[in-house]
């Protein structure tokens, strides 16, 4: 019987060529540039957020590219660091979706323990340089992530805002999962993610299915224990 779980899919990623090449790449980059995030956060949401736990899967694109923001969670920032705009209007449809009120902190650390994936389609990149990292096998490894979540999990939900993370409605099978579509929470789309109600649907579909909801509210005193 196949092993489901992290361990299982990263021994068979990493021995494939491409991720050798990737991590070559991402090495020599280390040895001349400053690298975000560090090396020890770069898995960091397989970590926090278990396979078996897996409940709900945000796709971001790149890590933030300044300096300790990055700790290997999309959208998500070290504590002590300001609350970048996507996410404080995130936060801004949290509260008028669900009432949670918004959180003084950008890190999404809460969420990652109760089965949300935040996964970066780009899970490095170098200080100052967004997109840098790009193209250079980190997006093949992410399209083997959802592939493998929308194959042998059942019932998630995946929240795709913005176009990029739309890109990669095709590997996921709809028939089993839940898609929810939305504009991106930049302030460049000029307010066309408020409204979406992706957070109370969420919680909706998984009870739905006899999973416990998500608790969003990230004021809670114990998130980083």
């Amino acid at each position: 019987m196949k092993r489901l779980n992290w361990q299982f899919f990263f021994e068979k990623e990493k021995a494939k060529g491409y991720f050798l090449n990737l991590d070559s790449f991402i090495k020599t980059e280390r040895s001349k540039n400053t690298v975000f995030p560090k090396e020890i956060d770069v898995f960091k949401a397989f970590e926090l957020t278990s396979f078996e736990g897996l409940k709900v899967v945000i796709i971001g694109q790149d890590p933030y590219h300044k300096i300790n923001q990055a700790h290997g969670l999309s959208f998500s920032v070290n504590t002590g660091i300001k609350t970048p705009p996507s996410l404080v209007n995130v936060y801004k449809e949290l509260q008028t979706d669900v009432n949670i009120p918004i959180a003084n902190h950008g890190n999404l650390t809460g969420w990652a323990k109760q089965g949300v994936l935040l996964l970066n389609a780009t899970l490095t990149v170098r200080e100052g340089q967004p997109g840098s990292h790009q193209h250079q096998g980190w997006e093949t490894f992410t399209d083997e992530v959802i592939t493998y979540i929308s194959e042998n999990k059942e019932a998630v939900v995946f929240l795709l805002w913005g176009n990029f993370a739309k890109s990669k409605k095709d590997l996921i099978n709809a028939s089993k999962h839940l898609i929810l579509e939305a504009a991106h929470p930049s302030p460049l789309a000029r307010g066309a993610f408020f409204g979406c109600k992706h957070f109370s649907q969420t919680n909706a579909f998984l009870i739905s299915n006899n999973k416990t909801p998500i608790d969003w509210n990230l004021n809670q005193v114990d998130l980083f224990s």
